[in-house]
């Protein structure tokens, strides 16, 4: 067997092990018994040879029927609604593709980013595919660090990774995203460490936000949280660490020991991309929407679709006000 030929099979190996049966790229690193970085490469390799092919639709075009009644519903300014995929993974990879492109369109700048499975996408995307460099100038968590395993959840990796392959300005937020009492989240407030990162959040650009259904997974303690006031105001969605319900409103708890970005900052900021995986679903959306603090959804179309269904004939939905998303 030629050199060219075993390097083709060990290619190809690395493709199905992580398109079809969904390893991460440390996992195949340790089945192959090469390096995380070597796995990166190759999957390039594999794109550039032609053993991957990943088909991005096209759905920026601002005449987009779904889109403009998105928009003309809920008051938002834009964003993209991505083809059904089966595969969901490769449909995942579609809405990192759309949220790279949305933010490109928006001008790029200073960037922050929430957690989870879709921003792992996206973390991943970049990645894997190294967008044109300059179009992100810095970027930082919105949330804290959790003490899971997965690495979606690790906000300071993945703020690393966006930065070592935009070329952008990192800025880390050293700090546990759950605080285990009251007094330990008013000492952790106080910090200079904390201040430096509100001035963070103060400047954002674009606030990059993940859009999660209700019950979550992980969980995060939510009953401790939160008592019984997830279930008594019918929480239906969670964006970043707050939950909401299907009306919009964010749930509160004295409970709640959360470091994380605040809401009135996350407001002022002119450009927030809301993301939802494959997994989102309607009532989610509806009420992320429903919050104000939108400015684009990246989503699948037929979840678009649903949610315009769902909305009560003649009914009128909040829309954004000139002078906060404008």
């Amino acid at each position: 067997m030629n050199t060219l030929s075993v390097k083709t099979q060990r290619l190809e190996r690395v493709a199905r092990l992580y398109y079809e049966q969904n390893k991460t790229q440390a996992e195949i690193a340790i089945i192959m018994g090469i390096s995380r970085p070597l796995v990166s490469r190759m999957m390039q390799e594999a794109r550039q040879l032609g053993i991957i092919e990943v088909k991005i639709h096209s759905f920026s075009q601002e005449d987009d029927v779904l889109l403009k009644q998105v928009k003309t519903a809920f008051g938002i300014k834009g964003g993209s609604f991505v083809p059904e995929l089966q595969d969901v993974h490769m449909l995942n990879l579609s809405l990192a593709q759309a949220t790279m492109q949305c933010i490109r369109q928006l001008g790029g700048g200073r960037l922050s980013i929430g957690w989870g499975n879709i921003v792992g996408n996206f973390v991943e995307f970049i990645e894997q595919d190294a967008p044109e460099q300059g179009v992100i100038s810095s970027v930082c968590p919105m949330v804290g660090n959790s003490g899971v395993t997965i690495r979606n959840y690790h906000s300071n990796e993945n703020v690393r990774i966006v930065a070592q392959h935009t070329k952008a300005t990192p800025h880390y937020l050293h700090i546990p995203a759950f605080a285990e009492t009251q007094q330990d989240l008013d000492l952790l407030r106080k910090t200079e460490h904390y201040k430096a990162m509100l001035k963070e959040w103060e400047q954002l650009d674009i606030a990059l936000v993940n859009i999660g259904n209700y019950p979550s997974t992980p969980d995060f303690a939510s009953v401790a949280r939160y008592g019984n006031l997830l279930t008594k105001h019918k929480a239906v969605g969670q964006l970043i660490a707050y939950y909401y319900n299907e009306e919009g409103e964010i749930i509160q708890s004295e409970s709640d020991c959360t470091i994380q970005i605040p809401i009135p900052l996350l407001e002022k900021c002119q450009n927030v991309i809301g993301i939802c995986s494959a997994s989102v679903g309607a009532k989610a959306l509806a009420g992320a929407l429903r919050t104000g603090i939108f400015s684009h959804i990246i989503a699948r179309e037929n979840l678009a679709s649903q949610v315009l269904k769902s909305l009560p004939v003649g009914a009128k939905t909040p829309t954004l006000d000139s002078d906060e998303k404008d």
